[in-house]
């Protein structure tokens, strides 16, 4: 049975507006467990949106991410991530943040500024990424979207 980690990604149709992201990085269980629990959690219990309506359905595009495990990268490295095909997992402590590949190509990032939104997202300063104690890895994702 294949373990991956997968996000599930809720927009609307119309506007592409984020409606809920939810995701599970490590490929520590069954694929179709994972995105089944990462979809309810996307349309029921992302913290920055109010539950998913039943009337919204109809109007909601549901991507899905399948991730790659994340490696590990080292500091002389960490520039030369792949706008587009990389998503970065940051860690430092209890802090601990996730962007997807398509964040950088949506937010017309350039490596630097991927690093920096990814450590801003886990709540730590920009260019906590060249710092020895944060912990930065990548990913890869094939993408589906409904």
């Amino acid at each position: 049975m294949l373990q991956r980690g997968a996000f599930v990604t809720l927009e609307k149709r119309e506007t592409h507006d984020l409606r809920g992201c939810i995701g599970h990085v490590l490929g520590d269980r069954p694929l179709g467990e994972v995105v089944r629990q990462v979809a309810v959690s996307a349309a029921r219990s992302d913290p920055r949106f109010p539950p998913v309506q039943f009337d919204e359905l109809s109007s909601l595009r549901v991507g899905i991410s399948v991730l790659a495990e994340p490696v590990q990268v080292e500091i002389g490295d960490r520039c030369r991530l792949v706008i587009g095909r990389d998503g970065l997992l940051v860690r430092r402590g209890h802090a601990q943040a996730v962007l997807l590949p398509q964040v950088a190509t949506e937010q017309g990032f350039t490596p630097e500024a991927f690093l920096n939104a990814v450590c801003h997202k886990a709540g730590l300063s920009p260019g906590s990424w060249r710092e020895p104690a944060t912990q930065v890895f990548t990913f890869t994702a094939d993408i589906f979207i409904e």
